[in-house]
């Protein structure tokens, strides 16, 4: 009898579809926790590694990684390994250098899972469901300035940073829109009001409670994106003419936003005539170094966790902002650069590209890619969109979830053209597919 019950728990241990099941669940609570902690996100995303594994196989693993998507972001960590190699900087500070890269090997697990996952929409909607309170408590902190608990330092915003909140709050919008505008192509009217207002609350937590000046700039290219997507070139124009409606009434009524946009314009002017010790100045002064530090290494870079070191040996001697040290040069592409030359920074828009072409279909899901990853890339101009924690993690989750979706679209669409041509099925007819691959006709 011990040795049945042995047997039979070593049965479910080797149970894939079990260990599916799990991860499927965890990578809901993943989308779920992220808008809110980062140590309940890090312990789940541990979790659903641990039961991610058990389900791959060797073949599938490797196929992934001969694919663009799955391949070119471990080749980046890859060469952010060995750059330590000849990198200057100690141990700690190649290893806290490095640990942002980490996230990327998880994105191939991902796009092997949510091939196969019928639970991407769950991901997606459960990220969406967290961060509809996140938005409300967020609206009531700015209402309620006195409240008791204001939860992080600046007014509205709860949890993380302006920065991140405001990033949450664009993707979900753009989502939300064209939510919306499906629900309104299937006469669906209430329900296309009701998530057209939920985006604009979203974009007017943007313009009125808390924004990253990234993001208002993400926020113009994915509007222009949007408008390809519902309806082609010939919609460029009307997305161009309702943004400049929306940012102009926006821009009138909040005094928030005006200080935002055009506090830029005079803290560049005092760093440039004074060298003041503004935002916007320090992030001039870090991009000017950077470059220098790229000029000299240009193939290669410096090497991991190089940039402290480098900007320390140019602080010698040197008073105000231009002895400013940091680790962080605010601009994803050129702390590639610094650190791994050419050939990092090459890797790392062919990995940008190769994401964006998983995104080549008119789903939703396909849609969400493309402005993810467009987000992403505007973002990395500015900050460390993609080492960061909470940025980096969101565009991790979501081009694996999402990739794997559509590349499982894309294959559900290609057994049904050939069922079609070998007389299987009528011509117009589809098989089955599950929820996530359903199809969405674009509007043109």
């Amino acid at each position: 009898m011990t040795e049945i019950a042995q047997s039979a728990a070593a049965a479910g241990l080797l149970d894939r579809a079990r260990w599916s099941r799990l991860a499927d669940s965890l990578a809901v609570a993943v989308a779920v926790s992220l808008p809110w902690s980062t140590s309940a996100t890090s312990l789940l995303i541990a979790l659903w590694l641990l039961a991610v594994l058990p389900t791959l196989r060797p073949a599938e693993f490797v196929r992934e990684l001969a694919h663009p998507a799955g391949g070119l972001p471990v080749l980046l960590w890859l060469f952010a390994m060995i750059g330590g190699l000849w990198s200057e900087a100690g141990l700690f500070e190649q290893l806290s250098a490095a640990k942002g890269m980490h996230k990327l090997l998880v994105i191939p697990l991902l796009l092997i899972h949510f091939r196969r996952s019928d639970k991407g929409a769950w991901a997606l909607g459960g990220f969406l469901v967290s961060c509809i309170p996140l938005l409300g408590l967020s609206w009531l902190l700015y209402a309620w300035p006195q409240a008791p608990w204001r939860g992080g330092p600046m007014a509205g915003v709860p949890v993380h940073d302006y920065i991140v909140q405001s990033a949450e709050f664009l993707i979900c919008a753009f989502a939300l829109v064209h939510l919306a505008l499906d629900a309104w192509q299937r006469h669906r009217r209430a329900a296309a009001l009701g998530m057209g207002v939920l985006a604009l609350l979203f974009l007017a937590n943007m313009g009125f409670v808390a924004t990253g000046r990234t993001s208002i700039t993400a926020a113009l290219v994915l509007l222009l994106l949007l408008a390809v997507q519902r309806f082609g070139r010939r919609g460029i124009l009307v997305a161009i003419l309702i943004g400049a409606v929306l940012a102009s009434l926006t821009f009138a009524s909040s005094s928030y936003l005006r200080g935002r946009t055009l506090g830029v314009i005079d803290e560049i002017e005092r760093y440039r005539t004074t060298s003041a010790e503004t935002s916007s100045g320090f992030r001039l002064e870090f991009w000017k170094k950077s470059v220098a530090f790229v000029a000299e290494a240009p193939l290669v870079g410096h090497g991991t966790g190089s940039i402290p070191v480098l900007f320390r040996r140019a602080a010698t001697g040197e008073s105000g902002i231009a002895a400013a040290v940091t680790g962080n040069p605010h601009n994803q592409v050129l702390e590639i650069a610094v650190q791994f030359g050419l050939i990092g920074v090459s890797l790392l828009f062919a990995m940008w590209i190769a994401h964006f072409l998983l995104f080549r279909g008119t789903s939703l899901a396909a849609w969400l890619g493309q402005a993810l990853v467009a987000q992403t890339m505007v973002g990395s101009l500015f900050l460390s969109y993609l080492l960061d924690f909470s940025t980096g993690w969101i565009y991790v989750f979501g081009v694996g979830v999402l990739g794997g979706m559509a590349a499982a679209e894309a294959r559900a669409g290609v057994v049904a053209d050939s069922q079609t041509a070998d007389g299987l099925l009528p011509a117009g007819h589809h098989p089955p597919v599950s929820l996530h691959a359903a199809r969405v006709s674009p509007t043109r």
